[in-house]
């Protein structure tokens, strides 16, 4: 895989793939990991005297309202301009934010930008070019840079402009923070110690089939919560005996019940290594984050590697003011589960030579 450490970088115009696509409350920002995330990347092509535009997507544009003078996905609520703030007390470092991500205002400051200067682009996903990875639009996207790095781990499972189409364009290198996400990957697929516990919650079980099978294979027990179990309950869906469902739970399967979480908690507690990704109850909801709490306490307890990845499990570990004591906590959630699960992963195979 392509590295910027065997790029030359110097004094070059650098597109930056990172991943903004945070939980926002009255416009402002409820959690700054991801942000956080790409702040090692980003000094490092500073220190090269690279010229940085910052790209990223928020949340899905509806396209439901046309804004005159806008992209046809314009959404003033999914503005990366909200982020402008935050990125720059992080980072360390003024953010002029360009109200678009092609076009003539984007090409002019871009032309304009001093060696180690950053500018934050509006939100990708404006454009439908992004999604559908649209030829036309990664040219767009690419105009007028000289290299392009992808740093967004948790977006390197999806098949788009700003993931994959723009790095067949333009030289292309895997930034510092994707790096360390697939070392990551790697360590908890390959090089791990027993007893290895894997806990999965969250919902939709046919997307966690697959990284349910792979733990399966290698991992002594996998923990199965949240909405899956109850899918996987109501399907009768069949596992070995090293995958263990809830056996009892609270108010209509809203959390687990006391039973299944003393049995959660004997097995994390003598795990060596341990993967969590996705809640085992309706977390948001504090009667029903009982489990989710508990089984964080107990992680945290036992000593084992850990790695954690997912939104919904991040909030639980900054609600918790856990997020620095896990060993690895990965930006990722359905990426995480795709690259664990032997998916594709179009942002990382551009990468290869």
């Amino acid at each position: 895989m392509r590295k910027i450490q065997d790029a030359n970088l110097e004094n070059k115009k650098v597109l930056l793939r990172v991943d903004f696509n945070v939980a926002l409350e009255n416009g402002k920002v409820k959690e700054k990991f991801k942000i956080e995330a790409c702040k090692e990347t980003v000094r490092f092509l500073l220190e090269k005297n690279c010229k940085v535009a910052l790209i990223s997507h928020l949340g899905r544009p509806s396209f439901a309202k046309a804004t005159a003078g806008k992209p046809k996905g314009f959404d003033e609520s999914l503005s990366l301009l909200q982020l402008k703030d935050d990125a720059e007390n992080i980072l360390g470092k003024k953010i002029k934010f360009i109200s678009d991500c092609i076009g003539e205002e984007r090409m002019s400051s871009l032309e304009n930008l001093a060696d180690g200067e950053i500018i934050l682009l509006e939100n990708v996903r404006f454009y439908a070019g992004d999604e559908n990875n649209e030829a036309e639009f990664s040219k767009k996207l690419s105009a007028g840079f000289d290299i392009f790095v992808n740093d967004a781990f948790s977006a390197s499972h999806r098949d788009h402009a700003s993931v994959s189409g723009v790095a067949k364009l333009i030289p292309s290198f895997a930034g510092l923070r994707l790096q360390k996400e697939i070392e990551e990957m790697e360590k908890i697929k390959n090089d791990f110690a027993h007893p290895a516990v894997a806990i999965i919650g969250g919902a939709k079980i046919e997307t966690k089939l697959p990284v349910i099978k792979f733990f399966e294979e290698k991992y002594d027990n996998i923990l199965v919560g949240g909405k899956i179990a109850n899918e996987a309950l109501d399907q009768k869906k069949e596992f070995s005996e090293k995958v263990i469902l809830p056996f009892d739970f609270i108010d209509d399967r809203l959390d687990i019940g006391s039973k299944t979480l003393e049995k959660f908690k004997e097995i994390i507690s003598r795990a060596k290594t341990i993967v969590w990704n996705g809640p085992t109850g309706k977390f948001e909801d504090e009667k029903y984050a009982v489990s989710s709490n508990e089984i964080l306490k107990t992680v945290l307890d036992s000593g084992a590697y850990t790695v954690v990845g997912g939104g919904e499990t991040l909030e639980i570990l900054e609600k918790n003011n856990a997020t620095d004591k896990i060993d690895f906590v990965s930006t990722g959630g359905g990426a995480m589960l795709d690259y664990l699960g032997g998916g594709e992963m179009p942002g990382i195979l551009c990468l290869k030579d």
